[in-house]
């Protein structure tokens, strides 16, 4: 009995030893850093009608509106069929960088594509969109294209 008496007072002690006050409380999380952001210039581009053999290029721009340089991780098309480039360089707050999308427009018809970024500071990758319509080229400007 004396045993399970003294092993309720330690675990009373521990835990006032872990709880903080509310003023403590209130500094913590008062000094707690906002989540990072980016601001991002746009989100989705809507191409309109591209012209089939011709491959079309978007670049999503970006601020920095962190207190913290960061920089892009990893940059990922959602098909074989767009290409990415990305600011490769260390991003200061305040600093602009952006994230190229190329759609290779070799088939007709109307597409929707997904880019997901990834950012040394963010919790979640952000997705940028790039939609429009491919029209058919007709034999004779396919021929001009791959000539």
């Amino acid at each position: 009995m004396k045993s399970i008496k003294l092993t309720i007072v330690a675990l009373f002690i521990s835990a006032l030893s872990f709880a903080q006050s509310p003023e403590m409380r209130a500094t913590n999380i008062a000094t707690k850093q906002a989540p990072s952001e980016l601001k991002w210039e746009s989100e989705i581009h809507d191409f309109g009608t591209l012209t089939q053999g011709k491959p079309a290029t978007y670049e999503f721009t970006f601020t920095n509106t962190t207190k913290e340089t960061i920089l892009i991780t990893t940059v990922r098309p959602s098909c074989g069929c767009t290409a990415a480039n990305y600011t490769k360089t260390p991003i200061k707050p305040g600093e602009k960088g952006m994230v190229a999308a190329t759609y290779n427009a070799g088939a007709a018809g109307a597409f929707t594509k997904s880019i997901t970024v990834t950012t040394s500071d963010s919790q979640m990758p952000k997705s940028l969109t790039i939609k429009g319509k491919v029209d058919a080229a007709s034999v004779e400007e396919m021929k001009a294209v791959l000539n």
